[in-house]
C-alpha cells in the first residue's frame, strides 16, 4: 500500500418520520423487519432458531445470513458467499450477480441455492452452521433459468424449482414458467426430466409476467408452490398454487394474489408499495409467517433505499395460505409473534437509530460490502483506524474500485467521516460517496486539483462525471477533514468541516432522485460509503 486514505471513524444516522410516528410497543414489532436493500428474502426455522438470507447482486461478500429468536430481532451472522473462489463478480453490472438466494435445512445440512446472473449461471453451497464455513459453488447447467429453490418431500427425495423460459417460444414480453427436476443428494446433481409445472403465472389468458422466486411447502400432505408474479415494480405480488403430486397438476387459488399493493391509491400517506418475493415459515406454536420485499418510496415510484424486507402473519383459509391483510395497506407495526422475547441486536436493522464505526477490532462487521469481488487487500485497519489505498481504478467504471460502503436504510439519512488524506497528484481523491451503479452516485472529498488541496463534490448521473463544487482549503498534512453526506428524501446536501464543528455545504439541494432505483435503473438501492482513488 502506497498512498493512504485513514478513515478513523464512520457515523450513519437514520430518522426518517414514519419510523417515529409508527412507532411499536412492547408487544408490536416494526416493518420492515430489515430496513434498506435487503431484498428477496427466504427463511427457515431449525427449531427454535430462525435464519434469513437476501440477495446482494454484485456486492462482496454475497448473502447475507441473519439469525433470530423471535423473528423480529434479527442479527447478521456472517455472510454466506465470503471468499472469491466462491462468487467471482468481475466485470459485472451492479444488477447482475447474485439474484434471489433460497435458503433451506435437511437432516443436519444448511443448503443455499442462488444464481450467478452474467456468469456461470445456477449453483448450490452447502455448510454444517448456517454462519459457516460454506463450501465452494457445486454448479447446476441442467437447472436453466434463474431463482432455484430446493424442496424435500417426507420420503428423503429432492426436487429443484425455477423460473425460466417456457417449454415453447414465448407468447408475449415477460411469459416465463416454473420448472421442477429431482435433485440427487447423494451425487450434488439433478437427474430426471424436467418438468414445466407452472406456466405464465395464475391465468395465462390474462398474459401475466415474471413468474418467478419458487418455493414448494408441504403442509397437511399437499403441495404449495408461492411464487412472486407481475415483475417487481407496482404491480408486483405473491400468489399460490396447490397439487397433491410434487410434479402437479398445480391449481392457482382463485383468491390470488395473496399480497399485493398495487391497487392501493398510490397517493396514500407513507405507502409501503411493491409486495411480493415471499417466503413462508411455520413456529413452534403453529403460528404462520411470511416475509416478502416491499419498498417505502418518497414520492411516486421513487426510492434510494432499495427493496426491503417486510414481514406479516399468515392464516390458512380453506385449505389455503392467506397473507393477513396482504391486499390491504401494510402496517409499519403490528403484533409480534407469540415467541419468547429476543434482545434487540447490537447493530440496528430498523427503526430510527444511530451507529458508529471506530475501526477498533481487527475486520470490517459483516455489513460492509464492496463493489465487485475484491482481489488484492487494498485496505487495513489498526489502533489508527481503516486504511483505504487510493488506487487507479475509478468507481464509475466495471472494475473493482477502493470502495467500503453500507447501505442507505432511510429516506432523512446522515453519513459523516472523519478522514486523512495528504493527495500527492492531481486526480488524487478520498471521501464519501452515495452510490448506486456505475454511471448514477454522489461523491465529496479531499483531492488535488491543479496543484492545490480542494474539498470536491462529484456527480454521475448516466453520462460522464462532472464537478459540481470545489473550493480550495488549507490542510496541512496529516491533519483531518470531516465529511458529511445527509439524504432527505429526493434532496441530498455535501458538507465538510475542518475542525468537526462548523460545517459548510460545499453543495446543497443536489438532485437525489438520480440516486433511486427507478431513475438509475436495476434492482439494488443505494450505498453509502468510503471511497479512495488516484488517476495513477
Amino acid at each position: 500500500m502506497t498512498r493512504l486514505a485513514r478513515f478513523s471513524w464512520f457515523e450513519y444516522e437514520g430518522r426518517d418520520p414514519v419510523f417515529d410516528h409508527y412507532r411499536p410497543n412492547e408487544r408490536e414489532y416494526q416493518n420492515p423487519v430489515i430496513a434498506g436493500f435487503y431484498p428477496d428474502p427466504s427463511i427457515l426455522r431449525v427449531g427454535a432458531d430462525y435464519y434469513l438470507v437476501t440477495s446482494t447482486f454484485a456486492f462482496y461478500p454475497g448473502v447475507p445470513i441473519f439469525h433470530s429468536r423471535d423473528l423480529v430481532n434479527w442479527r447478521q451472522i456472517g455472510n454466506v458467499l465470503d471468499r472469491p473462489s466462491q462468487l467471482d463478480l468481475d466485470g459485472l453490472d451492479i444488477s447482475e450477480g447474485i439474484y434471489a438466494p433460497a435458503l433451506r435445512y435437511h437432516e443436519g445440512t444448511f443448503y443455499l441455492l442462488t444464481t450467478l446472473v452474467g456468469k456461470g449461471g445456477n449453483f448450490i453451497v452447502t455448510a454444517d452452521h448456517p454462519a459457516g464455513p460454506w463450501s465452494d459453488p457445486v454448479w447446476l447447467p441442467e437447472v436453466v433459468g434463474f431463482d432455484p429453490s430446493i424442496f424435500f418431500d417426507d420420503d428423503g427425495r429432492a426436487y429443484i424449482v425455477n423460473n425460466g423460459d417456457p417449454a415453447y417460444t414465448p407468447l408475449y414480453q415477460g411469459h416465463k414458467a416454473i420448472w421442477i427436476q429431482e435433485f440427487d443428494l447423494a451425487g450434488m446433481k439433478t437427474v430426471g426430466e424436467r418438468r414445466v409445472i407452472v406456466d405464465g403465472g395464475v391465468d395465462i389468458s390474462k398474459e401475466p409476467i415474471w413468474i418467478e422466486g419458487p418455493h414448494i411447502h408441504k403442509v397437511d400432505g399437499v403441495y404449495y408452490l408461492i411464487a412472486a408474479e407481475g415483475g417487481t415494480a407496482e404491480d408486483h405480488s405473491e400468489v399460490v398454487f396447490r397439487s397433491d403430486h410434487v410434479f402437479g397438476p398445480f391449481i392457482p387459488n382463485e383468491n390470488n394474489p395473496i399480497l399485493t399493493q398495487r391497487h392501493l391509491d398510490p397517493g396514500r400517506a407513507h405507502p409501503i408499495t411493491s409486495t411480493g418475493h415471499a417466503d413462508i415459515v411455520q413456529t413452534p406454536e403453529g403460528e404462520w409467517w411470511t416475509v416478502f420485499l416491499g419498498t417505502r418510496p418518497y414520492e411516486g415510484d421513487l426510492y434510494n433505499t432499495g427493496r426491503e424486507t417486510f414481514m406479516m402473519p399468515l392464516e390458512w383459509r380453506a385449505g389455503w395460505p392467506t397473507v393477513v391483510g396482504g391486499t390491504d395497506p401494510l402496517p409499519f407495526v403490528r403484533q409480534k409473534p407469540n415467541l419468547p422475547p429476543s434482545d434487540p441486536a447490537e447493530t440496528p436493522l430498523t427503526g430510527n437509530f444511530v451507529i458508529r464505526d471506530n475501526f477498533d477490532v481487527p475486520e470490517l462487521a459483516p455489513y460492509w460490502m464492496f463493489i465487485r469481488t475484491p482481489r488484492e487487500r487494498w485496505y487495513m485497519i489498526d489502533d489508527r483506524g481503516l486504511h483505504i489505498e487510493a488506487r487507479a481504478v475509478d468507481i464509475g467504471g466495471r472494475g473493482q474500485p477502493s470502495f467500503i460502503g453500507r447501505r442507505q436504510q432511510h429516506m432523512h439519512a446522515t453519513a459523516t467521516v472523519k478522514l486523512r488524506f495528504n493527495p500527492e497528484d492531481d486526480g488524487d481523491r478520498a471521501g464519501l460517496v452515495a452510490f448506486q451503479n456505475d454511471d448514477f452516485y454522489l461523491f465529496i472529498g479531499v483531492s488535488m486539483r491543479d496543484g492545490s488541496v480542494a474539498m470536491e463534490a462529484e456527480r454521475k448521473a448516466g453520462g460522464e462525471a462532472e464537478i459540481i463544487a470545489s473550493e480550495t482549503v488549507d490542510i496541512g498534512t496529516d491533519e483531518p477533514a470531516y465529511l458529511r453526506i445527509d439524504a432527505d428524501g429526493g434532496v441530498y446536501r455535501l458538507s465538510y468541516s475542518l475542525d468537526g464543528e462548523d460545517w459548510r455545504t460545499l453543495v446543497g439541494d443536489v438532485d437525489g432522485r438520480i440516486l433511486s432505483t427507478r431513475m438509475a435503473t436495476g434492482f439494488v438501492g443505494t450505498m453509502i460509503g468510503m471511497y479512495a482513488a488516484t488517476k495513477g
